[in-house]
């Protein structure tokens, strides 16, 4: 019988189970997803060409009030490897202050000083080997192969700007601007599917099943002991030995419990669903960062424009697989800055991407066939909560997804002091060679905070960085306990960005790889 039944294989799922099966435990993987066996999963820009795919949910989230009743979509990865293997592989941990409020909170074993060994033993720095980080581990981390032109000018412009230079935003400080870091490893993408599941195929331990929907979780009692799944039309139930753990993220993994009768009282009544243990905060505290773009149009071919055109694309593939170097060894988002709005010499509330492309249209439209360049400001840590909810009781359709994006006024008034610094890099002197005089967006006339306010209400989108939604504490109220267990349950556990008290300042993978390293040795017992 199988020992561990995790239900999704992304970032944390793969983790877990790949040391899992490595420990010798007997270890069975059902994703929803198809199998990561399509090759531009594996090139580090291949990823712009699926982003409107199949790899990914297109989650609908409601009307918002606060972006003008817009409803924006939510992608999340629905592929093995999870959105380790869609995303544009940056790799940031967060603050030491994220963790440490965690476990400030009640999420005791999660301070930055408990979690910062399992970032280091995940890691296979090709670069940096010190306090903070470590090699020989599963998770590749590579300094970027190819920086396009504009993505050097905007390192240069942010220094201008007043931003200080950082060869590390996962060191002693994260403020500064410099180049990413990437989840790559010898030019390839190295998701939690290539880091920690293909090598713990090799121990016979483990099972991986695709294109698995798991409908419900089964209980004797109030032990979980299996999961009943949906795979080719075919309803099948399988058990395990010791526990079931959920890895669906933080929109899959609420829906599974409230259709498993475990969550909000009215929400489980409304839905017809057997109550079997009432947790109301199952689906709250949903957090996500939200970003919208400063613009300038290039005077000439500058950046990626145009390198996804036939000829180009053919000339760019055979550079990559002839030399591993070229526009497809890019991430895209090759470089960012942090930096406090309100205070320069605290920890950053503001994170900046920079793309050396046009885009600006949100997820699914872009419209512009323009060389430019792209700064996306986003506010670290959001103030605004939204909600996770059942549309019914068929586990087939997609959950209630309400963001409630700008709901609280400090989100917006940070938004405001990050667009202005986003607009004045895009104006200093370092980017004067490469871009048109006059700014192309938000655009010189919108000048006053009411304009800028609703532009950033219209143009707002996702950063893909839900978490929240299942939280860590050790109060009544939490979901899941610091060891990751259901609370009111037995041998049922939550191990994905869903357990987050409170959303990480930065991108989300590398938290995840650490949420399954951490499990690993919480199940472990290690």
């Amino acid at each position: 019988m199988t020992d561990y039944i995790i239900v999704g294989g992304g970032s944390a799922g793969g983790t877990l189970a790949g040391r899992l099966a490595q420990a010798g435990a007997k270890v069975l993987v059902l994703e929803s997803g198809p199998s990561d066996w399509h090759p531009l999963i594996h090139i580090p820009a291949g990823f712009v060409k699926l982003l409107d795919g199949k790899l990914l949910h297109h989650y609908q989230t409601e009307p918002q009030p606060s972006l003008d009743g817009r409803a924006p979509i939510l992608p999340q990865g629905h592929v093995l490897g999870g959105g380790g293997s869609v995303n544009a592989t940056v790799y940031i941990r967060g603050q030491c202050a994220d963790y440490d409020g965690w476990a400030e909170g009640g999420a005791e074993g999660w301070s930055y000083r408990d979690v910062l060994p399992y970032f280091i033993r995940a890691e296979d720095n090709d670069r940096l080997i010190d306090a903070y980080h470590g090699s020989g581990g599963p998770l590749g981390v590579s300094d970027l192969r190819h920086v396009s032109d504009l993505t050097r000018a905007f390192v240069r412009s942010a220094q201008e700007a007043g931003i200080p230079y950082t060869s590390d935003f996962n060191g002693a400080r994260q403020r500064g601007v410099g180049l990413v870091q990437t989840t790559t490893r010898n030019g390839r993408r190295c998701s939690a599917a290539a880091a920690y599941l293909r090598p713990a195929h090799k121990t016979g331990n483990l099972d991986v099943k695709t294109g698995c929907l798991v409908t419900r979780v089964l209980f004797e009692g109030d032990r979980a002991t299996g999961v009943e799944y949906l795979q080719r039309g075919r309803l099948t139930q399988v058990h395990a030995g010791l526990e079931v753990i959920l890895s669906g993220g933080a929109i899959q993994t609420p829906k599974l419990l409230m259709l498993s009768g475990i969550g909000p009282e009215e929400e489980l009544k409304r839905h017809g669903i057997t109550i079997r243990e009432r947790r109301e905060e199952i689906g709250q505290n949903l957090q996500d960062h939200m970003e919208f773009p400063a613009i300038r149009f290039c005077t000439g071919r500058h950046g990626y424009h145009g390198e996804d055109s036939p000829l180009r694309a053919i000339k760019n593939g055979l550079e990559y697989l002839l030399f591993r170097t070229g526009p497809a060894m890019s991430n895209v988002t090759e470089a960012c800055a942090f930096m406090n709005v309100d205070d320069e010499d605290a920890e950053p509330n503001i994170q900046m991407h920079f793309a050396p492309i046009v885009f600006i249209d949100g997820y699914l439209n872009q419209k512009i066939r323009r060389a430019g360049a792209t700064i996306n400001p986003c506010v670290l840590r959001p103030k605004s909560r939204g909600e996770i909810r059942l549309r019914s009781s068929d586990a087939k359709a997609h959950p209630v997804v309400d963001p409630r994006y700008l709901s609280d006024s400090d989100d917006m008034r940070l938004s405001l002091k990050g667009l202005e610094v986003a607009r004045s890099i895009l104006a200093q002197p370092a980017f004067a060679p490469f871009v048109e005089k006059t700014e192309a967006y938000p655009g010189k006339d919108l000048g006053d905070g009411a304009a800028l306010s609703a532009y950033i209400r219209g143009r707002g989108k996702t950063v893909f960085h839900p978490v929240g939604t299942c939280r860590m504490g050790n109060d009544e109220c939490a979901v899941v306990d610091p060891q990751l267990r259901v609370k009111g349950m037995r041998s049922l556990r939550v191990v994905d960005n869903s357990i987050m008290p409170s959303l990480v300042s930065g991108n989300t993978n590398a938290a995840a790889i650490m949420i399954g390293e951490k499990a690993s040795d919480i199940m472990l017992g290690r």
